[in-house]
């Protein structure tokens, strides 16, 4: 009896404080890191911060695992929009467990809840898409958009404009735009700190290549023209993406000074012109004896696919993804070397012979890598790049091809 006395005792002692132990463990997913870009709102400098700026304000719980869950994206929102002291919106979060009479002011009924506030304005316009990244800066720039009805420009389909080296694309002119030769494009929204802040180097970098006429510098605003951004899945402002005869070829990720954009076009520029020379000494599209993966070109790719499985990179011997995954791409032929059924073959997209091939065959980016059964394209590959992906890629569509 007194065993069993001693121990209620110390439950009685212990659950209080275990409870008090996960509380703490909920409200620390949520508490203010050192780094952490998001602001903080409460009751007290809510209506002031509002009549200041733009706000993108998540109403939250610290235990509601939605809103858990949403915290590292609405971070990285507030890394990308947060840091420049003249941004034009804030991303705020609002905890309602101890600010709960403002989150009823704003009609708050379940978590978490997102709301933007225009600069001024009381009436928050409630979020209720996809909480990723893409979804709330298109809401974003939904919202930011003064007038979506405004006619951007009335020639939109025409060539645009040479200001000082600097070309300002649109939805209608951007694809025949960068359809040939080089082209460095910022993609941007008008209400983005970091984008303003890198606007005066971009000019630079375009007046720097005005006259260099293997390459052109471009820009086009996502708040406006948003379909190319969509279909290239722009996620963050700015991204600057590096375009080859119409195919995106790699994302930059370097500084963002005038001096490391210089190096890096002519970088791309000079890796052009050397592969270029490779693949005129190649023209005549000489098998690589050395190589067990299957070079294809126009004359030979209908016959090449014709029969089982064929699993096709379209390359272009530039490109620096290309360039990584070739040593993978030989390895997986290797592993399918003894399997009569199934073919790892390649397309070198630069070569003569095999443009009009990658412009059938709908390649708008390096590598592109399509799998083929009995010459009908059936899937594209999307995943990890690494050798046990790809192998097991394949072999999945080997199993299904043979249950049929």
């Amino acid at each position: 009896m007194q065993f069993r006395s001693l121990f209620r005792h110390k439950m009685k002692i212990l659950f209080p404080a275990a409870g008090w132990f996960f509380m703490q463990l909920f409200a620390s997913s949520f508490a203010e890191a050192e780094d952490s870009k998001i602001k903080v709102l409460t009751a007290a400098d809510f209506s002031t911060a509002i009549a200041k700026n733009n706000h993108f304000v998540m109403f939250f719980a610290p235990w509601c695992t939605y809103c858990q869950r949403l915290e590292p994206t609405w971070e990285e929102l507030a890394e990308m929009l947060n840091e420049p002291v003249d941004s034009r919106v804030n991303i705020a979060k609002v905890d309602c467990t101890t600010d709960t009479s403002l989150c009823s002011e704003h009609d708050v009924t379940g978590y978490p809840t997102l709301k933007f506030f225009k600069q001024g304005s009381n009436a928050g316009a409630k979020f209720r898409g996809t909480r990723d990244l893409p979804s709330l800066s298109t809401f974003i720039n939904e919202q930011m958009n003064d007038d979506p009805n405004e006619d951007s420009s009335s020639e939109s389909g025409s060539a645009p404009e040479n200001n000082s080296g600097l070309f300002e694309l649109t939805d209608d002119n951007f694809h025949k735009h960068i359809a040939t030769g080089s082209h460095f494009v910022k993609f941007y929204a008008p209400w983005c700190g970091h984008c303003q802040k890198l606007a005066p180097t971009w000019n630079s970098l375009a007046k720097s290549f005005e006259s260099d006429p293997k390459v052109r510098i471009s820009k086009i605003d996502c708040t406006i023209h948003d379909s190319v951004c969509i279909n290239l899945e722009i996620r963050s402002y700015p991204t600057l993406l590096w375009f080859e005869d119409g195919r995106k070829v790699e994302k930059y990720s370097g500084h963002r000074n005038l001096e490391d954009f210089q190096a890096y076009v002519q970088k791309m520029l000079d890796s052009k012109s050397k592969s270029s020379q490779k693949s005129k000494q190649v023209e005549e599209d000489v098998p690589d004896k050395a190589s067990p993966v299957l070079a294809l070109s126009t004359e030979t790719f209908e016959s090449g696919i014709e029969k089982g499985i064929t699993f096709v990179k379209f390359f272009a011997p530039w490109c620096g993804h290309c360039k990584r995954l070739a040593p993978t791409w030989d390895e997986l032929a290797k592993k399918f070397s003894e399997n009569s059924k199934i073919k790892i073959a390649k397309v070198d997209c630069t070569l003569s012979s095999s443009k009009t091939l990658c412009n059938t065959q709908e390649v708008d980016g390096f590598p592109s890598l399509f799998l083929y059964i009995d010459g009908k394209k059936v899937s594209e590959y999307n995943g990890s790049r690494d050798l046990e992906d790809l192998y097991n890629f394949v072999i999945k569509h080997e199993i299904q091809h043979d249950e049929l």
